[in-house]
């Protein structure tokens, strides 16, 4: 009795909130979250699947992310076979009526291959996925996001429309700012660990010239890892960019064979603590690229990570 007494008013509470208009939501990443948030203000409730400080690309796929889902009218992904493990959860949920999102669907694609096979490593079929770091994709972005809130929530699309635009207004202000703090350093070379950074580094004016890993999803070795060393010291190279899940001894040793610094920089909201939502993330990758880049950089932080490492 005590069960069925429970699952009444769960099944009573989820009408209400239908009844009010919340729509329920899941996404694959924070930083989609932050975006439905922004657009749905008090007329979604929002979960993700992905931490900021978790590699998107590898997720254990749990009952409770398919409970999740279960209960969502809405699930947003980035797509591009960034999250290999969504499907698995999606057929978990047995959620029959649940709108599934791609993002990537208006966006101009990089780094699409012209050929695949096993000797390339980890490559995504249909481009880099990595675009949510190109901050003017925000707003293509954030167009899917409003026409799907608005499909489910019609009597609220007025207000997801309202929100969207105040929240690309401030993106808008944002993006100035950071293009007049990196537009001094374009052209500058960067080194990465992993493919994540062609957007960003596209829209920055920045050039990722080599990665840490040899190829994607192939840890370091100690070939490539003295070829980095060798490339780096001809060129002059001053920043390596270290995604926050990834271990950080190979791009320490380049450090401190180089003088270079490593730069633990988010791809996500959540992974430092800086990163609290989107514009605080970019407030910081933008800094943190700015002082290593800067000639001379901040003194005494040559061959160290960054704060927040």
């Amino acid at each position: 009795m005590k069960r069925a007494f429970a699952t009444a008013l769960l099944l009573l509470a989820g009408a209400g909130l239908r009844a009010e208009g919340v729509v329920n939501v899941v996404t694959t990443l924070p930083d989609l979250a932050d975006f439905v948030r922004a657009a749905g203000g008090d007329r979604v409730r929002v979960d993700n699947i992905v931490r900021g400080d978790q590699n998107p690309h590898y997720i254990e796929v749990k009952p409770s992310y398919m409970m999740k889902v279960k209960s969502a009218q809405l699930f947003f992904m980035v797509g591009m076979e960034l999250e290999n493990w969504a499907q698995q959860i999606i057929d978990g949920s047995r959620n029959s009526s649940l709108d599934v999102v791609d993002l990537s669907a208006k966006i101009v694609k990089l780094e699409v291959p012209t050929r695949l096979d096993a000797s390339q490593g980890d490559v995504h079929r249909f481009g880099n996925p990595h675009y949510w770091l190109d901050p003017r994709n925000v707003r293509v972005i954030m167009e899917q996001i409003v026409a799907a809130l608005s499909r489910v929530s019609p009597a609220d699309a007025a207000t997801f429309r309202s929100n969207a635009d105040a929240y690309l207004r401030r993106l808008d202000g944002k993006i100035a700012g950071w293009e007049a703090v990196m537009k001094p350093l374009a052209g500058r070379s960067i080194v990465t660990f992993h493919r994540s950074w062609p957007y960003f580094a596209a829209w920055a004016g920045l050039t990722v010239v080599e990665q840490v890993e040899p190829k994607p999803g192939v840890p370091p070795t100690p070939s490539h890892t003295a070829e980095v060393i060798d490339l780096m010291r001809k060129s002059g190279i001053k920043a390596i960019v270290v995604e926050p899940f990834y271990d950080a001894s190979a791009p320490e040793q380049i450090a401190r064979a180089t003088g270079a610094r490593v730069l633990r920089l988010p791809t996500s909201v959540g992974g430092v603590e800086q990163a609290k939502d989107y514009i605080t993330m970019m407030d910081y990758t933008v800094a943190s690229l700015a002082a290593a880049l800067t000639e001379g950089g901040t003194p005494g932080m040559r061959g160290h990570s960054h704060p927040g490492s």
